[in-house]
């Protein structure tokens, strides 16, 4: 690799994104499987702790970073937030109206928000770790 990927290492942060959003995926289509029944929320609460435990260790990972093109990093992410916001508010709307209630729409509901936060930080990440960080003006 060249240029800034070179010069200054930088935390796993798509890394244990994807895995979070991987883990979010796996237990929606575990809950989506045993529908129209109920589903048996233990497997999926896991699933969805250990998603929610790499978002956190995401974060954390995120800002530790020093030299780093943020200003890239929030653009490209805002405008995904946006567009996964509307996308995850569609979804939750179709839960409400095919009437899933109780544990098992709060436990969707979670695993839509943990997707929804995932995909603008592997994206941002992604676009704005190969933009050169802005320099400190010269005293």
């Amino acid at each position: 690799m060249s240029g800034p990927q070179r010069s200054r290492p930088l935390p796993p942060v798509h890394v244990l994104a994807v895995v979070s959003m991987a883990l979010v995926i796996v237990g929606g289509i575990f809950m989506a499987a045993h529908l129209p029944a109920r589903p048996p929320l233990g497997p999926a609460v896991a699933l969805l702790a250990a998603a929610g435990g790499l978002l956190a260790a995401t974060v954390v990972a995120l800002t530790r970073v020093k030299e780093f093109d943020w200003r890239t990093f929030f653009q490209v992410g805002a405008w995904v937030l946006l567009a996964y916001g509307v996308i995850a508010g569609m979804l939750e709307f179709v839960f409400v109206l095919d009437h899933t209630r109780g544990a098992v729409l709060v436990v969707l509901s979670l695993m839509l928000l943990v997707f929804a936060v995932d995909i603008p930080i592997v994206l941002a990440f992604s676009v704005a770790r190969y933009q050169e960080p802005p320099r400190a003006p010269a005293p």
